[in-house]
């Protein structure tokens, strides 16, 4: 936070106003990408009810009971076949030792990256968002968060943050790059007041 402050003085008071941010941490790599594929495109409550019927019918989530309990019985818990498959593959992978966890915990931001993004269903922000909430990176900055991109548009007044804007930031901010996201969250919630977003409006279709 004191880095931050010293390097962005526009950023400096919103991160005064907002305090300390408290996220929880995934803990388990193997979970983490678990609950991920389970999370695309549904809402938290549904990706929580998803990855807590895994539990409550595996006992203990971890390579060998997913393997084992194949893509018919993974889809049984209320998720999509795909994602059932994407679950199975990337659990048949770890338990075969054709993919190691263990080592992707020890790389460097982009190779972790690029290991995960390797298993079917993981994309480059998916990625990134396991790298620092199951990892704890501290240099996470996610250009396709639509959130991050809101909460710079309203702290910088900016009505588009294009990928050159986005990585002078990104070296602004680094190597807490991870803590500048958590606030632009903040932001992009609403919870500093006078702070809109400035991106241009879209008209409204003309009626034919």
């Amino acid at each position: 936070m004191e880095h931050l402050k010293s390097k962005d003085k526009v950023l400096a008071p919103v991160i005064e106003q907002i305090g300390h941010v408290y996220r929880p941490m995934d803990g388990d790599l193997f979970e983490s990408v678990m609950r991920s594929i389970i999370g695309q495109q549904v809402s938290t409550a549904a990706q929580k009810t998803v990855s807590r019927r895994l539990r409550e019918g595996l006992g203990t989530v971890n390579a060998e009971t997913v393997a084992a309990a194949g893509v018919e019985k993974l889809q049984s818990f209320g998720t999509t076949l795909r994602k059932a498959e994407y679950m199975h593959d990337f659990a048949t992978k770890v338990h075969s030792g054709a993919f190691d966890l263990d080592a992707v915990a020890a790389m460097p931001d982009d190779n972790a990256i690029a290991a995960l993004t390797s298993l079917k269903g993981i994309g480059t922000w998916t990625a990134e968002m396991i790298l620092l909430f199951s990892l704890g990176r501290p240099n996470i900055f996610a250009f396709d968060d639509l959130a991050i991109q809101r909460g710079m548009r309203m702290v910088y007044h900016h009505r588009k943050i294009t990928r050159e804007l986005f990585e002078k930031y990104r070296r602004r901010f680094s190597p807490y790059c991870s803590v500048a996201s958590l606030y632009f969250w903040e932001v992009s919630h609403g919870v500093v007041p006078g702070l809109v977003d400035h991106a241009p409006k879209k008209k409204p279709m003309k009626k034919k």
